[in-house]
């Protein structure tokens, strides 16, 4: 189970990697143009208002649009061969899933929901991560399983990865159906919970922090987000926040924007110093930096988190629930030492400074101490967790993390990379023995039918840094920073 979500995990690397630099794009955006979020007073027009509305749309295009890519991310990342046609099942199951499951087609199967408005919020928020991921798995599964079926000579044309979209339909309508009566029933009863710890105080706002960094998997976090941040039950912290209201008026009788304050320390800057502990923890640095570096700059800035969340969350589940009780136990902190911040878009540094201008604003210095003891507590206890427990966090993923000094100094002996591959596939006992081919940083990683026909000094011979047998069936080749041109060649020689 633990190898699947490491390679869940993986195959999420893909879309992440694109997000870090629209973030960045939307908080410089932002910056530059505060009136394109609503600031009060800001200017709607002019040549920085444009530029900043620019920049913002150009990141959120891709923000915006974050579950079809991880459709895609993850069909490509978990199908045997990485082939395209897995990310156009992804696609149908995730089409096909939206669609049956969007509230205008429930409510016409089911009018009954239309009159309740907890369960069509449900199906309002169904274009989310988590199905996206579902959709992924069907579609990467689907094709696995029938991209060699052989049907019966008059359907011969759907025969192979014909064939592919088509079961993965009939599979995704199958789920739709499932999905139907169990989403809208797990929505409710977290909207119910939120209702449930409203009267808690700070207490209540520090459960709610907690809860909703652990529903991030599942795209169920928007229903505490409605319950809390906007007015689904007459609360609506974040829209009374940026109206310009403060506790005591208008309705607000909560203290103004405790469910919103505890997310700045951690985002801004608790997130940096996991970060770092990760790098300080990593056996293969280069791969760590890579991902985390960028994932923290993106969260200061912006306070977009998902870079940085689905770079370790699958890879080591419990780190992660330890990272959301720290947002539980910061908000806390914040709710009694009366700091007060709003967000609009997430909390970054953007929304920190034009958050600060407003009336229910208070003691905004306050992220100075709080920041630094976020970034000290984060880097204390996500460095003691990774190495007290060989937490599987990037950089120390198994074999990769064991030999990451032989595979920092991996070089080729030559740059014909057909030669190698082919090489080094006839070491593995040539194509036909090859059962499976990926391949990661620095790596080729393959599964062989035949253990017995791996031939190490051959493979050795053709130039490659190292050899290493993980388990009878699997290889994997130490080519170094050049892998990726080495796993095309062979990739085309498989076929």
């Amino acid at each position: 189970m633990m190898k699947k979500l490491q390679k869940l995990g993986k195959a999420l690397m893909l879309p992440v990697a694109a997000l870090p630099i629209c973030g960045i794009l939307m908080g410089l955006g932002y910056a530059i143009a505060p009136g394109v979020m609503g600031v009060p007073g800001a200017a709607t027009s002019g040549a920085l208002y444009n530029i900043g509305f620019l920049l913002v749309k150009a990141g959120g295009a891709l923000i915006d649009n974050m579950a079809w890519l991880f459709v895609i991310g993850v069909a490509v990342g978990l199908s045997d061969d990485r082939e395209g046609t897995s990310a156009l099942a992804g696609l149908v199951s995730w089409l096909m899933m939206t669609n049956l499951l969007s509230t205008g087609v429930v409510t016409t199967l089911m009018p009954a929901i239309a009159d309740d408005p907890v369960k069509t919020l449900a199906f309002d928020k169904i274009q989310n991560v988590f199905i996206a991921i579902i959709a992924g798995i069907i579609g990467a599964s689907c094709y696995n399983r029938f991209k060699n079926a052989k049907l019966p000579d008059w359907l011969a044309f759907f025969s192979g990865k014909r064939c592919v979209a088509i079961v993965t339909g009939l599979v995704s309508i199958l789920v739709s159906v499932v999905l139907l009566f169990v989403w809208p029933i797990i929505f409710s009863a977290l909207v119910a919970v939120g209702e449930g710890i409203i009267g808690m105080g700070g207490i209540g706002a520090g459960i709610y922090a907690f809860l909703n960094r652990l529903l991030i998997p599942t795209g169920l976090h928007h229903a505490l987000n409605n319950v809390f941040w906007f007015d689904t039950i007459g609360l609506g912290d974040l829209s009374h926040y940026w109206a310009g209201d403060i506790t005591g008026q208008n309705g607000v009788t909560w203290s103004l924007g405790m469910y919103m304050s505890g997310f700045f320390p951690c985002m801004m800057f608790g997130i940096a110093g996991a970060a770092l502990a990760m790098i300080k923890a990593a056996k293969n640095k280069k791969a760590a930096i890579g991902l985390v570096l960028s994932a923290a700059i993106c969260a200061f800035i912006c306070g977009v988190t998902e870079p940085f969340e689905f770079g370790f969350m699958f890879l080591c589940f419990p780190l992660y629930v330890v990272y959301a009780a720290l947002y539980g136990i910061f908000t806390i902190i914040t709710y009694y030492v009366g700091f007060r911040a709003g967000f609009c878009f997430s909390a970054g540094a953007t929304d920190l400074v034009f958050s600060s201008f407003l009336p229910a604003a208070n003691n905004t210095l306050m992220i100075i101490p709080l920041g630094i003891a976020a970034f000290v507590v984060f880097y204390l206890v996500f460095y003691f967790a990774i190495t007290k427990f060989n937490l599987k966090t990037p950089g120390r993923e198994d074999e990769e993390a064991d030999f990451a000094e032989v595979d920092k100094n991996a070089k080729l002996a030559n740059n014909d990379f057909t030669a190698i591959a082919a090489a080094v596939l006839e070491g593995l006992g040539g194509k036909e023995n090859v059962e499976s081919l990926d391949n990661c940083i620095t790596r080729l990683r393959l599964e062989v039918k035949d253990g017995t026909l791996v031939n190490e000094k051959k493979i050795k011979a053709a130039g490659v840094a190292g050899v290493m047998r993980p388990s009878q069936t699997a290889v994997q080749v130490i080519i170094g920073t050049k892998v990726q041109f080495v796993a095309d060649e062979m990739a085309k020689m498989l076929k």
